[in-house]
C-alpha cells in the first residue's frame, strides 16, 4: 500500500491559533490542498469563527486570511497508509513534530484538533504544553452533528483569537 503524505504548515509568526487535522483525505491530496474537498466544512466553519467571507476565495487567499488572523494550519500525522480518506483506516502513522514547529511560534495561544483522530493522537504528542481545544470534525465523514452544531462547537477557536 502507498503511504500518503500530508502538506507543510501554514503558519507565521502571527499565529495564535494552529489548528491541526489527521491527515489530508483523497479529494485534498488530489488538489494539493487543506480542506480540499468541497463537502469538507472547514471553510463554512472558519468564515463563521473569525466573520470573514472564505469560502469565496481562492485557495492562496483563504490561506492569507487565515494567517492574517492569526489561524495557522498542519497536521498531527506527516505519513501513513490509508486506504480511502477514513481517519480509522490509518495505518502505520508517522506523526510530525509538532513540539518542534510549536517552539517557532511566540504568540501561539492554543493547538485546535480537527477531529476525534487528531485529538487523540496529537494530544499524546503535545501533552500540557499549549492549552489545547478539541473541536468536532469538519469531514462530511462526521455525520453525527449537524452544521450549527459544528459551528457552535468551533466558536471555542474566538476566545484565543481575541
Amino acid at each position: 500500500m502507498t503511504r500518503k503524505a500530508g502538506f507543510p504548515p501554514v503558519v507565521d509568526a502571527n499565529t495564535r491559533v494552529l489548528i491541526l487535522g489527521s491527515l489530508p483525505g483523497e479529494a485534498s491530496l488530489a488538489v494539493s490542498q487543506y480542506y480540499g474537498n468541497p463537502r469538507n466544512a472547514f471553510w463554512r466553519l472558519m468564515e463563521g469563527v473569525l466573520s470573514a467571507r472564505l469560502v469565496a476565495l481562492g485557495y492562496e487567499a483563504r490561506l492569507a486570511a487565515l494567517l492574517r488572523r492569526g489561524v495557522g494550519l498542519w497536521d498531527v500525522i506527516a505519513e501513513a497508509e490509508r486506504p480511502g480518506s477514513l481517519d480509522a483506516a490509518i495505518k502505520d502513522p508517522a506523526a510530525n513534530d509538532l513540539l518542534a514547529l510549536i517552539d517557532t511560534l511566540p504568540n501561539l495561544q492554543a493547538v485546535a484538533f480537527n477531529g476525534g483522530a487528531a485529538a487523540k493522537l496529537g494530544g499524546r504528542l503535545i501533552g500540557e504544553r499549549i492549552t489545547t481545544i478539541a473541536l468536532p470534525s469538519s469531514s462530511p465523514a462526521h455525520a453525527a452533528m449537524t452544521f450549527a452544531q459544528k459551528a457552535e462547537a468551533w466558536t471555542a477557536l474566538r476566545t484565543p483569537l481575541s
